[in-house]
Protein backbone atom coordinates (compact mmCIF):
# COMPACT_ATOMS: atom_id res chain seq x y z
CA UNK A 1 0.00 0.00 0.00
CA UNK A 2 0.85 3.55 -0.77
CA UNK A 3 2.86 5.16 2.70
CA UNK A 4 1.10 7.91 3.99
CA UNK A 5 4.13 10.18 3.02
CA UNK A 6 4.03 9.73 -0.52
CA UNK A 7 2.45 12.10 -2.53
CA UNK A 8 -0.86 10.85 -4.75
CA UNK A 9 0.41 12.59 -8.01
CA UNK A 10 3.98 13.09 -9.67
CA UNK A 11 4.88 16.19 -11.15
CA UNK A 12 5.81 14.76 -13.98
CA UNK A 13 3.16 14.57 -17.05
CA UNK A 14 1.54 10.97 -18.13
CA UNK A 15 2.89 9.75 -21.21
CA UNK A 16 -0.72 7.89 -21.82
CA UNK A 17 -3.58 7.84 -19.98
CA UNK A 18 -6.53 5.81 -20.29
CA UNK A 19 -9.68 5.51 -19.03
CA UNK A 20 -11.50 2.02 -18.92
CA UNK A 21 -15.05 1.73 -18.21
CA UNK A 22 -15.53 0.14 -14.90
CA UNK A 23 -12.31 -0.15 -14.64
CA UNK A 24 -11.18 3.13 -13.67
CA UNK A 25 -8.09 5.18 -15.34
CA UNK A 26 -4.85 4.05 -15.74
CA UNK A 27 -1.82 6.35 -16.19
CA UNK A 28 2.04 5.75 -16.95
CA UNK A 29 3.76 8.62 -15.82
CA UNK A 30 7.80 8.98 -15.90
CA UNK A 31 9.14 7.78 -12.62
CA UNK A 32 10.22 10.52 -10.70
CA UNK A 33 13.23 9.16 -8.02
CA UNK A 34 12.57 11.63 -5.17
CA UNK A 35 8.61 11.80 -5.08
CA UNK A 36 8.35 8.18 -5.72
CA UNK A 37 11.24 6.10 -3.73
CA UNK A 38 9.24 5.38 -0.92
CA UNK A 39 6.47 3.08 -2.83
CA UNK A 40 9.13 1.44 -4.81
CA UNK A 41 11.41 0.85 -1.70
CA UNK A 42 8.44 -0.56 0.17
CA UNK A 43 7.90 -2.81 -2.77
CA UNK A 44 11.39 -3.73 -3.99
CA UNK A 45 11.90 -4.47 -0.07
CA UNK A 46 9.09 -6.95 0.56
CA UNK A 47 10.22 -11.07 0.36
CA UNK A 48 7.62 -11.61 -3.23
CA UNK A 49 10.34 -8.98 -4.77
CA UNK A 50 13.31 -10.74 -4.09
CA UNK A 51 14.28 -11.06 -7.66
CA UNK A 52 14.36 -7.48 -8.28
CA UNK A 53 17.53 -7.57 -6.51
CA UNK A 54 17.07 -5.26 -3.74
CA UNK A 55 15.80 -6.77 -0.84
CA UNK A 56 18.19 -5.03 1.27
CA UNK A 57 18.12 -1.90 -0.24
CA UNK A 58 18.16 1.46 1.60
CA UNK A 59 15.30 3.96 0.49
CA UNK A 60 18.38 6.20 -0.53
CA UNK A 61 19.86 3.81 -2.51
CA UNK A 62 16.56 3.07 -4.38
CA UNK A 63 15.80 6.45 -4.91
CA UNK A 64 19.87 6.56 -6.74
CA UNK A 65 19.20 3.58 -8.70
CA UNK A 66 16.34 5.29 -10.35
CA UNK A 67 17.94 8.78 -10.75
CA UNK A 68 20.59 6.37 -12.68
CA UNK A 69 17.84 5.24 -14.55
CA UNK A 70 16.04 8.89 -15.49
CA UNK A 71 19.79 9.89 -16.68
CA UNK A 72 19.36 7.11 -19.47
CA UNK A 73 17.91 7.62 -22.70
CA UNK A 74 17.72 3.84 -23.50
CA UNK A 75 16.22 2.71 -20.25
CA UNK A 76 12.92 4.25 -18.77
CA UNK A 77 10.95 3.52 -15.90
CA UNK A 78 7.11 3.99 -15.50
CA UNK A 79 4.82 4.50 -12.52
CA UNK A 80 1.31 2.62 -13.33
CA UNK A 81 -1.37 4.23 -11.36
CA UNK A 82 -5.16 3.10 -11.17
CA UNK A 83 -6.75 6.61 -10.51
CA UNK A 84 -4.28 7.81 -7.95
CA UNK A 85 -3.21 4.66 -6.40
CA UNK A 86 -0.22 3.47 -7.68
CA UNK A 87 -0.84 0.02 -9.34
CA UNK A 88 2.84 -1.34 -10.86
CA UNK A 89 6.13 -0.49 -11.95
CA UNK A 90 6.69 -0.76 -15.69
CA UNK A 91 10.30 -0.58 -17.17
CA UNK A 92 11.25 -0.49 -20.88
CA UNK A 93 14.96 -0.68 -22.55
CA UNK A 94 16.93 -0.83 -25.73
CA UNK A 95 17.82 -4.51 -26.01
CA UNK A 96 20.94 -3.61 -27.87
CA UNK A 97 22.44 -1.71 -24.78
CA UNK A 98 21.69 -3.90 -22.20
CA UNK A 99 23.21 -7.15 -21.36
CA UNK A 100 20.48 -9.76 -22.84
CA UNK A 101 21.85 -8.50 -26.27
CA UNK A 102 25.15 -10.96 -25.17
CA UNK A 103 22.06 -13.79 -25.46
CA UNK A 104 20.36 -13.30 -28.31
CA UNK A 105 20.48 -11.23 -31.58
CA UNK A 106 18.40 -8.14 -31.44
CA UNK A 107 16.42 -7.54 -34.25
CA UNK A 108 15.25 -3.57 -34.91
CA UNK A 109 11.51 -3.09 -33.47
CA UNK A 110 12.43 -4.84 -29.84
CA UNK A 111 11.73 -3.80 -26.86
CA UNK A 112 13.00 -4.84 -23.98
CA UNK A 113 10.45 -4.61 -20.81
CA UNK A 114 10.31 -5.11 -16.59
CA UNK A 115 6.72 -5.42 -14.90
CA UNK A 116 6.90 -5.49 -10.48
CA UNK A 117 3.15 -5.55 -9.87
CA UNK A 118 2.35 -3.61 -6.60
CA UNK A 119 1.43 -6.02 -3.54
CA UNK A 120 -2.13 -6.82 -3.40
CA UNK A 121 -4.26 -4.20 -1.22
CA UNK A 122 -7.95 -4.80 0.26
CA UNK A 123 -10.48 -7.15 -1.75
CA UNK A 124 -9.88 -8.61 -5.21
CA UNK A 125 -11.24 -6.58 -7.99
CA UNK A 126 -12.54 -9.06 -10.84
CA UNK A 127 -11.30 -8.81 -14.22
CA UNK A 128 -8.46 -6.36 -12.92
CA UNK A 129 -5.51 -8.23 -13.80
CA UNK A 130 -6.55 -9.30 -17.75
CA UNK A 131 -7.68 -5.23 -17.84
CA UNK A 132 -4.56 -4.04 -16.49
CA UNK A 133 -2.56 -6.41 -18.77
CA UNK A 134 -4.38 -5.10 -21.98
CA UNK A 135 -3.23 -1.49 -20.78
CA UNK A 136 0.44 -2.75 -20.40
CA UNK A 137 0.33 -4.24 -23.91
CA UNK A 138 -0.96 -0.97 -25.26
CA UNK A 139 1.39 0.97 -23.86
CA UNK A 140 4.51 -1.27 -24.60
CA UNK A 141 3.31 -1.44 -28.65
CA UNK A 142 2.20 2.64 -28.53
CA UNK A 143 5.06 3.07 -31.29
CA UNK A 144 4.47 1.69 -34.89
CA UNK A 145 7.86 0.75 -34.92
CA UNK A 146 8.02 -1.40 -31.75
CA UNK A 147 7.94 -4.84 -32.99
CA UNK A 148 8.37 -7.17 -29.97
CA UNK A 149 8.48 -7.24 -26.87
CA UNK A 150 11.59 -8.66 -24.94
CA UNK A 151 11.26 -10.41 -21.57
CA UNK A 152 14.30 -11.99 -19.36
CA UNK A 153 12.65 -13.04 -15.72
CA UNK A 154 14.70 -14.89 -13.55
CA UNK A 155 14.22 -18.60 -14.34
CA UNK A 156 13.24 -19.80 -10.86
CA UNK A 157 10.44 -16.87 -10.41
CA UNK A 158 7.32 -18.87 -11.21
CA UNK A 159 5.08 -15.90 -10.22
CA UNK A 160 6.68 -13.56 -13.09
CA UNK A 161 6.62 -16.64 -16.03
CA UNK A 162 3.50 -17.19 -14.84
CA UNK A 163 2.41 -13.89 -15.69
CA UNK A 164 4.29 -14.04 -18.88
CA UNK A 165 1.62 -16.38 -20.32
CA UNK A 166 -1.12 -14.66 -19.13
CA UNK A 167 0.26 -11.50 -21.12
CA UNK A 168 1.31 -13.94 -24.21
CA UNK A 169 4.72 -14.43 -24.55
CA UNK A 170 6.51 -17.64 -25.58
CA UNK A 171 9.54 -18.27 -24.47
CA UNK A 172 12.49 -19.51 -26.22
CA UNK A 173 14.56 -21.36 -23.66
CA UNK A 174 17.27 -20.18 -20.55
CA UNK A 175 19.57 -17.85 -20.84
CA UNK A 176 23.09 -16.93 -18.78
CA UNK A 177 22.79 -12.77 -18.23
CA UNK A 178 26.08 -11.93 -17.88
CA UNK A 179 27.57 -10.13 -14.68
CA UNK A 180 27.85 -6.28 -14.75
CA UNK A 181 30.70 -4.86 -12.62
CA UNK A 182 30.32 -0.86 -13.68
CA UNK A 183 30.87 2.20 -11.09
CA UNK A 184 27.20 3.35 -11.66
CA UNK A 185 25.41 0.07 -11.49
CA UNK A 186 25.82 -3.67 -10.59
CA UNK A 187 24.27 -6.73 -11.62
CA UNK A 188 25.33 -10.26 -10.63
CA UNK A 189 25.25 -13.08 -13.13
CA UNK A 190 21.32 -14.38 -13.83
CA UNK A 191 19.64 -17.48 -14.98
CA UNK A 192 16.67 -16.17 -17.16
CA UNK A 193 13.96 -17.57 -19.53
CA UNK A 194 14.37 -15.62 -22.66
CA UNK A 195 10.49 -15.18 -24.18
CA UNK A 196 9.35 -12.92 -26.73
CA UNK A 197 5.37 -10.84 -27.47
CA UNK A 198 5.06 -10.22 -30.92
CA UNK A 199 3.41 -6.92 -31.80
CA UNK A 200 -0.34 -7.91 -32.02
CA UNK A 201 -1.97 -7.84 -35.46
CA UNK A 202 -4.94 -5.65 -33.60
CA UNK A 203 -4.26 -3.96 -30.30
CA UNK A 204 -7.04 -5.03 -27.54
CA UNK A 205 -8.91 -1.68 -27.54
CA UNK A 206 -9.85 0.77 -24.58
CA UNK A 207 -13.24 1.75 -24.21
CA UNK A 208 -11.99 5.43 -24.15
CA UNK A 209 -8.28 7.36 -25.07
CA UNK A 210 -8.33 10.33 -22.74
CA UNK A 211 -4.78 11.25 -23.26
CA UNK A 212 -1.99 10.23 -25.35
CA UNK A 213 1.16 11.73 -26.08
Amino acid sequence: MRPESTPLVSPRADVLTETVEGFGTVRFTPVDPVADSAVLHSWVVEERAQFWGMNGASRELVQEIYEDVDRRDTHHAYMVRLDDEPVALFQTYEPTEDRVSYCYEAREGDIGVHLMLAPAAGRPRPGFSRTLIGSLIRFAFRDPAVLRAVAEPDASNAKALALLNRLGFVRQGEITLPEIDLPEVYLPEKRAVLAFLDRPAVLPAAVAVVHQD
